[in-house]
């Protein structure tokens, strides 16, 4: 699936990515500033995340309540030295939960990506036009 769309219909968007059922592991790959986090705040309150968003850039994670119980889980590896690191933190744990695991910067973290996953890939095509791929 690809859509080119507005930042203004980014919440659209995150409802298309959702309704074609990806799996609960999505990766976010996209080059700086193309936008992963602000879609990954979209996608959490499509699956009705009621507190405010942020990057966890500095606390690797951040965990976000849904209805029923459930948990979303968004990851930004970014800053992770090697994937040891990621294990010493328990992401094994997280990503074999059955909750929804964002993870942004995966490449760092190759060999602990379970197999069943998707991928979403944003591209800038200038400021107000992205490209999302989801696999």
């Amino acid at each position: 699936m690809k859509i080119e769309f507005n930042l203004d219909e980014i919440e659209i968007v995150a409802k298309q990515i959702l309704a074609a059922n990806p799996e609960k592991v999505i990766l976010f790959n996209g080059e700086m500033g193309a936008g992963k986090t602000t879609f990954i705040k979209i996608l959490c309150k499509e699956l009705g995340v009621k507190n405010p968003t942020s990057s966890p850039t500095f606390s690797l994670v951040n965990e976000y309540q849904i209805p029923n119980n459930q948990l979303v889980y968004h990851f930004d590896v970014y800053r992770l030295k090697d994937q040891t690191e990621a294990l010493d933190m328990g992401i094994d744990e997280y990503l074999y939960s059955g909750n929804w695991c964002f993870i942004e910067w995966s490449e760092k973290i190759p060999d602990l990506i379970p197999e069943k996953h998707s991928v979403v890939t944003i591209s800038v095509l200038n400021n107000d036009k992205r490209l999302i791929e989801l696999k």
